[in-house]
Order: structure tokens, then C-alpha cells, then sequence
């Protein structure tokens, strides 16, 4: 072996068995060994695989086999930790060549991850680290849990203020500001696991910025935690970023309180409020390699967690799909096991969402061409290149899998899920609709009007020409009596012109007058007219206020009450502009009432608009009043978010409706009975219609 490795001793496994940690200083790698790998390597300079098994077994409750030293010797020889053969220097250097690859490999791993060390903090920490021994003592914990009760109690009090400055930080300077206070905090989480890790005797080279697909990462390079001996040690260490960023949220939270007005209380408001969030969703997370995943790592005692958890996966999902009879790569208790398996799973989920999610916003903060490149290299890198792996393991299997009987259930199964996305489904077209009459006739008061007698009764039949409502203005009668006056006033003058001859002259003067006043009367009788409220055809009347008497005013505009005929039913509906082409004018459906006991109507498509609709003039069909059409309000107008088309649909029977349809409005559930389809062809339709928009330069 290598003289320059580090033998240290290393905590006790799960199990009960001591472990030591082989330590590589050049790479600064750590090696985890367990009882019987130590016991080998005790005995290395044997050089017998045989004779090593049988003095482990002679001097040891160990049964180790010949075979188990050659795996550990292909273990040893695969990280590089024996001393290479005499001449070997040219097979090294090729082995190296090959890692690194050309040009491209190397372009394309410094892409998805490289660092740049930006500090070497270890001596400034060996100052340092002693004198903030106090954030150690459990002194200033309690005093930090005061703080925290303290401040908690002061937001209470001080609620109203707190929320109005919550809202004002959504400002372009609220997130300039929030962006320098998450610069000093990570800086400030990185320290918190130097100066931990420094506290128990570890070395700490580097400090700096790595990138995860050019997304910056700080990080501290605290890997000889892996010498220490006590688990509990490491957890802390760990932990010692996120727990320095929650006390540094306790301790801002009460400075709020105190401090005055300005950039320093708002800085401790950021602090109290929004910058730890991020170390709780993010550093905390257990699914990426950062502090929640080493965390998780220690307390399970399980180094290399993601790695071995993943395998035992891909196991298991060989193992239900073909039941080769494979070992598992790692024996675990059954509910171990299962936790395992569940949390690969939990973490190849959450990184596709991930990776999907930083594909696309890589794609369009770049140039389109470098971001089309970018993307592809995400999406092959992160997604295809792992289920290309697993496929060439199933190939590499393929003579057992051939002969499984579980394979054959598993290909059967597949088949038929793909028969269930590609075969046409007769699912009906959802969405939500208002039944209404297609001809109804509101009436709306006129300016300056009052009721001249009691009106009709709500569901009284009106016939067509009908004054439904009989109105007066006293400024009008008042205009007509003294027009009325003038015109016979004139009259009798002109009269009166035919007898003398001074009015004579002035004939022509009088003729014009009685012209313009019988004009001016023509013109008060047709506003008289439109006080006797009418509608345009015969139906029912509703809406009407029962408390309305005769004699009472009326509002300009205000709604009497409308004439509605029953026996032109529709039902107004929008549908998505992607379900669109699977409906035609004649298609059958059904509206199922929300009230009435959910009653059914047959209906059938009259018409479809050909554009999209600007706004939605069916209020009631909005998702903030209960329907399905979502909306943005702007002032007063009803604006779809998403492209939604106007389609109106007849009632199939008119004649033997029931008692309830005589409401002239229901709003309810429309399924339209459309063109059949596959349930993977909306997907394929959405893939090319992004692919064509985006495809031109």
C-alpha cells in the first residue's frame, strides 16, 4: 500500500462493530473500513489471500474468505491506494488521460459543476475559532431561546406593522436589498462551519463559490470531519450553516423591535424574515449534496447515502420488474430497506423537477442557440444518460430476463399502459356553463323616473309590445304642459292674423311658430315613450323587486327586471383552446345543474366561436366566483389568463323542462360528448406546438 496513507479510528457502526477511516492526503479522500477489511489490510504483508482468511479466522470470530480479499484488493487498486507496479508510470498516466477526456468532457463537467476556491481561511481560523468559544457555552443558547421568546412576542404585539412591512420589502429595492443581506448570511453560514469544524481539530483549506450549472454555491471544504470519531461531532459540524443562519434570524428579529427607522431595521428584518428561508428549503434539503444530505448521511451512519441508496433501488426495481433472484448490493433490515428505497426514488423525483426547472430557465437567459445547446446538454446529462444506464443493465441481463415469468407480466403491463395512452378515449369535454334564455329583454329606468302604478307581479306572462312598466317624469309633464300652452297660444294667433292686418304681416312668423312647437311636442311624446317600458317579444318576467309601489323613484340605468323567454333555452360555455378541436357544432352533451339536486339537461352544440374571447362577459363562470375559467380583473373587466372560446349550446327538449328551468340563470357543469382521444396525443400536440414557436431564430 502507499506509505503516505492515514490510518485513523473511526466511530462504531450501526451494527456494533468498530471502523477505521483510511485517509488519502494527497486527493484528501476518505475511505470508511469496517472490522473485516481492517483485519485484511493488518495482514497485508502476507501477500496470500488463502493465508490471510485462515489467520483472521484462527485469531478472530471473523469468516473471511479468500474471495472477500480480492475484493477488497480490487477496491484498494480502483482508488488508487497501493503502490503502483514498477514501470507502471505510463499505464497511470493513460488512466489519468482517460478520466479527464477530451476537451469537450472537460467543458462539459466544468458546465454542470466546478469550484472556484476563493479563500484559504485556515490559519485565520485558528486564531479566531478560540475566541468564539462563547457561541459554544450553553449560556448563550438559552439567552438566544430569551431572544427568540421576546422577539416572537413583540411581532405579536407589533403585527399590523410587521405585515405592512412585509408587504413593502416586493419593491425593486426590497430585492436589491434582500440580495446583499443573502450575500452576508452565506457568508456568514460558511463560516459557521469553518469555525465548527476548526473547534474540533479539522483542517479547513479552501473556501469559495461553486457552481451547479452556473448557479453559484458557497462552500466550505470540511472534509477531514471524516477523522473524527464521534458521530455526534460531525452532525455538528454539519449542521453548525444552518443553525448559525436560524440564530442570526432570532438575534436580527428582536434587533427589529428596537432598532429605528431605515436600512439597519430593514436589513434586520430580512434577516428575521426571508433569508433563512432559503437555508431551510435549500442547504436543509436532504435530496442534493448539501448540509441537509450529510446530516441525514451521519445520523443514519450510512456514508456515500445517495450512491448506495440508488443502487439498492435499481435493485429493487429489477427485482419487481423481472425477479432474477439478484443479492442486493447491500443487506439492511426491512424497514431500512424500504426507507432507502423510498428515498432514492424521493430524490430521483425531486431532481427531475429540479433539472427540468434549471433546463428551461438555462434555455432562456442564454442566447437561443447557446441556450437550445445548453438544454439538450441538461436534459441528456441529467436525465437520458441515467436511464441509458439502467437499460444497458437490463441488456446486459437479457438471457435471465428472457426466461423470467415476472418479465413477461412486466412487458404485458407495459404494453398495456402504452395501449392506454395511445388507444382513443371517449372522454368528454368538462367545463362549466350558464344556463340562460337566448332571448331576453332587460328593462332599465330611464332618467328622472317614477313608478305611475304598481307593476306586475315576478313570473307574470307578458305579451310582446307590452308596457311592462309604466313610468312618469314630472320634469317632462311639466315641459309638455307648457309646450302645450305655447301651442295654442301660437294657434290663436295665427288665427287671429286672418282678421287683422297688422298680425297679417307677421302671418308667416306665426305659421313657424306652431310648426316648431308641433315639432317640439313630437318630440316630448317619443321621450314620453320611453317611460312606458316594453320589451321586444313575449316571455316571463323576473327580477322583479316586490317592495316596488307606485309612486316611488327610480334610478337612472337601475334594472326593473327583464323578460325572459323559456322557450329559447341556451347554455353559454368556454372551453380551453386546447380541447377545442374535439368538439363540432351538433355534438351532444349534457348541463348538470349545481343546484336542483344536480338535474341534467340535454344539450347540443350551436356554435363555436372562431377567436378566442378578450374578456368574459359570464362573470359567474370565473374561477374566483366558482367556475373554471381563470381570470385577472383589471379595472372591473374580466380578462382569461389562458386562450378560452365562446360556445353556445341549445337545450335539446324545450317543451318538457322541469319547474326549475323556469329561473331564467343556472350555472353548472357542461360535458360535451367530442371527438375521442388519446390520452398521450394532448402531450405530443403541446411538445410540437412548443417545439414550432420555439424553432424560429
Amino acid at each position: 500500500m502507499r506509505e503516505e496513507l492515514d490510518l485513523l479510528h473511526g466511530p462504531a457502526l450501526p451494527d456494533g462493530q468498530p471502523s477505521w477511516t483510511l485517509h488519502d492526503p494527497v486527493r484528501n479522500l476518505f475511505f470508511q473500513l469496517d472490522w473485516a477489511s481492517f483485519e485484511v489490510l493488518r495482514r497485508w504483508d502476507m501477500a496470500d489471500a488463502q493465508a490471510m482468511a485462515r489467520d483472521i479466522a484462527a485469531h478472530t470470530t471473523l469468516q473471511v474468505t479468500a474471495a472477500d480479499v480480492q475484493v477488497l484488493q480490487q477496491f484498494l487498486l480502483g482508488n488508487e491506494l497501493l503502490q503502483p507496479p514498477p514501470h507502471g508510470a505510463p499505464a497511470l498516466a493513460e488512466k489519468w488521460q482517460s478520466r479527464r477526456g477530451g476537451w469537450s468532457q472537460w467543458l462539459l463537467h466544468n458546465y454542470l459543476f466546478f469550484r472556484v476556491p476563493l479563500l484559504r481561511p485556515d490559519r485565520w481560523l485558528e486564531r479566531w475559532a478560540p475566541r468564539l468559544d462563547f457561541l459554544f457555552r450553553p449560556g448563550f443558547w438559552w439567552l438566544t431561546l430569551a431572544a427568540f421568546l421576546w422577539g416572537l412576542w413583540g411581532v405579536v404585539r407589533s403585527w399590523e406593522v410587521f405585515h405592512a412591512t412585509l408587504v413593502d420589502m416586493w419593491s425593486l429595492q426590497g430585492l436589491l436589498a434582500y440580495g446583499v443581506t443573502l450575500l452576508g448570511v452565506k457568508c456568514l453560514h460558511e463560516l459557521g462551519h469553518g469555525i465548527t469544524a476548526k473547534r474540533y481539530g479539522c483542517r479547513v483549506p479552501t473556501m469559495g463559490v461553486a457552481f451547479l450549472v452556473l448557479w453559484p454555491v458557497a462552500y466550505t471544504d470540511t472534509n477531514e470531519v471524516w477523522k473524527l470519531t464521534r458521530r455526534d461531532q460531525r452532525l455538528k459540524v454539519a449542521a453548525a450553516g444552518i443553525t448559525t443562519e436560524l440564530v442570526i434570524a432570532v438575534w436580527a428579529l428582536l434587533a427589529w423591535l428596537w432598532l429605528p427607522d431605515g436600512w439597519p431595521k430593514a436589513m434586520a428584518f430580512l434577516l428575521a424574515t426571508t433569508t433563512w428561508v432559503s437555508t431551510v428549503l435549500i442547504n436543509a434539503s436532504p435530496f442534493m449534496r448539501f448540509d441537509g444530505y450529510f446530516l441525514l448521511s451521519d445520523y443514519l451512519q450510512m456514508p456515500n447515502l445517495h450512491s448506495r441508496a440508488f443502487a439498492l433501488a435499481r435493485w429493487d426495481l429489477r427485482e419487481r420488474l423481472f425477479a432474477l433472484g439478484e443479492a442486493p448490493p447491500e443487506r439492511f433490515a426491512p424497514t431500512r430497506q424500504r426507507m432507502l428505497i423510498a428515498f432514492a426514488w424521493a430524490t430521483w423525483i425531486y431532481r427531475l423537477v429540479l433539472f427540468l426547472g434549471i433546463a428551461a430557465l438555462v434555455y432562456h437567459f442564454f442566447i437561443k442557440a447557446v441556450g437550445i445547446l445548453l438544454f439538450a446538454v441538461e436534459i441528456v446529462w441529467f436525465v437520458a444518460k441515467p436511464v441509458w444506464s439502467e437499460v444497458k443493465a437490463w441488456r446486459e441481463r437479457k438471457a435471465q430476463i428472457v426466461h423470467s415469468r415476472r418479465a413477461r407480466w412486466s412487458a404485458a403491463l407495459a404494453v398495456g399502459l402504452l395501449a392506454l395512452l395511445v388507444v382513443p378515449w371517449p372522454v368528454p369535454v368538462l367545463s362549466s356553463g350558464m344556463l340562460q334564455s337566448g332571448a331576453q329583454w332587460q328593462l332599465h329606468a330611464p332618467e328622472a323616473a317614477q313608478l305611475a302604478q304598481a307593476p306586475l307581479a315576478e313570473g307574470s306572462a307578458v305579451a310582446a309590445d307590452t308596457a311592462v312598466f309604466a313610468l312618469t317624469s314630472p320634469a317632462l309633464q311639466a315641459a309638455a304642459q307648457q309646450n302645450q300652452a305655447r301651442l295654442r297660444q301660437v294657434v290663436q294667433q295665427s288665427a287671429a292674423a286672418g282678421m287683422d292686418g297688422e298680425l297679417r304681416r307677421d302671418w308667416q312668423v306665426w305659421q313657424d311658430r306652431q310648426a316648431e312647437a308641433l315639432a317640439q311636442q313630437a318630440a316630448l311624446d317619443t321621450d314620453a315613450a320611453r317611460y312606458q317600458l316594453q320589451p321586444g317579444g313575449s316571455g316571463v318576467l323576473r327580477d322583479v323587486d316586490p317592495d316596488l309601489q307606485a309612486g316611488e323613484w327610480v334610478a337612472r340605468r337601475e334594472l326593473l327586471g327583464r323578460v325572459v323567454d323559456l322557450q329559447k333555452l341556451e347554455v353559454v360555455s368556454y372551453v380551453a383552446e386546447q380541447e377545442l378541436h374535439r368538439i363540432r357544432p351538433g355534438d351532444s352533451g349534457l348541463f348538470i345543474t349545481e343546484g336542483a339536486g344536480g338535474a341534467a339537461l340535454p344539450v347540443r352544440v350551436r356554435s363555436i366561436d372562431q377567436d378566442a374571447s378578450r374578456s368574459l362577459n359570464e362573470g359567474a363562470l370565473s374561477a374566483q366566483a366558482g367556475g373554471n375559467v381563470a381570470v385577472r380583473n383589471q379595472q372591473g373587466v374580466l380578462y382569461p389568463e389562458q386562450p378560452v372560446y365562446r360556445v353556445v349550446l341549445d337545450v335539446v327538449n324545450t317543451e318538457a323542462l322541469p319547474a326549475w328551468a323556469a329561473q331564467h340563470r343556472w350555472r353548472g357543469r357542461v360535458s360535451i360528448r367530442g371527438a375521442w382521444e388519446a390520452p398521450g396525443a394532448q402531450f405530443v400536440r403541446t411538445a410540437a406546438s412548443v417545439f414550432w414557436r420555439e424553432a424560429g431564430f
